[in-house]
């Protein structure tokens, strides 16, 4: 639910016993764990309508309210950065994000983001999240190039809000992993969460994690490497990254979960949102996108079919 200047989040079974700051960086992905502190020492948050402590441990279906200071607002300056539009109409925009590219403005990072591009581009952006990602329903990281939907109006917005978390959106990813993967497909069920210690990472937990599937399929198989596709049953934070990790196949170049020594010179991970289907919100009408492989993607494949 979304106030004027803030949110109300409503705790689920599998966040139980989280501590307030904890569960709160874990759901506003924007904010450092040390500025919701500061929120909350601040009295900007409530729960069940009482001021608690950062180390209350939140139970299910508490009802925890976040309003954001208005003196954070800051106005976004409209970029003019060119936009590989795939599809557009009254109540959407399908765009192919480049690697290097952040979808969204947040604290430290306000310019050269896909939001300041939306903004020059068109005026007509949903404002369901506010002033610092209008239009925006899923991102992709930085360094993940691809497709992802915008949408232009609050009813399309909310409406494609309810379809990804319905699972009703198709997304599917190239990725090519280091290793060589022995089996043709399979399906990782592992919960994805906070890193114990490094909080500015993702990894498999055995407590406090959200479910999180992945699907995957080899396509090519090289002498140390595979190209896979990966289909996405859920959406956490870096979840194709995290999980093709946790089964001894990292994505190579990635700087956070792959390997620390790469063997081509690559800035970020080869993992491509290849694939986008969904209901078009208004209309209902299926739709299906697809969008080719960035170049630094195909020069590796080439290289290795060489080999």
């Amino acid at each position: 639910m979304h106030l004027e200047n803030g949110i109300v989040l409503n705790v689920e079974t599998e966040d139980e016993g989280k501590r307030l700051d904890i569960y709160l960086s874990d759901h506003i992905k924007d904010y450092s764990r040390n500025s919701i502190k500061k929120l909350i020492n601040d009295e900007n948050i409530k729960v069940n309508n009482f001021f608690v402590k950062a180390s209350y441990k939140v139970k299910p279906k508490d009802n925890v309210e976040i309003i954001f200071p208005t003196t954070t607002e800051i106005a976004i300056e409209p970029q003019n950065i060119p936009l590989d539009i795939v599809y557009e109409d009254d109540d959407i925009i399908v765009i192919n994000k480049p690697k290097g590219m952040v979808v969204h403005p947040a604290p430290g990072n306000y310019r050269d983001t896909l939001v300041n591009a939306l903004l020059y581009y068109t005026p007509s952006l949903s404002q369901i999240n506010g002033s610092l990602r209008p239009g925006i329903v899923h991102r992709i990281d930085k360094d993940t190039s691809g497709l992802l939907v915008v949408a232009k109006t609050d009813t399309a917005h909310i409406k494609l809000a309810q379809e990804l978390k319905e699972h009703n959106i198709t997304r599917k990813y190239r990725a090519l992993t280091e290793g060589v993967i022995k089996e043709d497909c399979g399906r990782i069920d592992e919960p994805i969460g906070r890193h114990p210690i490094d909080r500015k990472r993702m990894a498999v937990v055995s407590k406090n994690g959200k479910r999180a599937i992945t699907h995957y399929k080899v396509l090519e198989r090289f002498d140390k490497n595979t190209l896979i596709e990966a289909k996405l049953e859920t959406g956490r934070t870096h979840q194709i990254r995290v999980h093709m990790e946790h089964i001894g196949h990292p994505i190579v170049g990635d700087p956070v979960y792959g390997y620390r020594k790469q063997k081509f010179n690559l800035k970020g991970q080869l993992l491509h949102a290849k694939e986008l289907s969904f209901l078009h919100p208004i209309t209902n009408v299926p739709l299906k996108f697809k969008c080719n492989l960035p170049e630094d993607f195909l020069k590796i494949i080439n290289i290795l079919r060489v080999k």
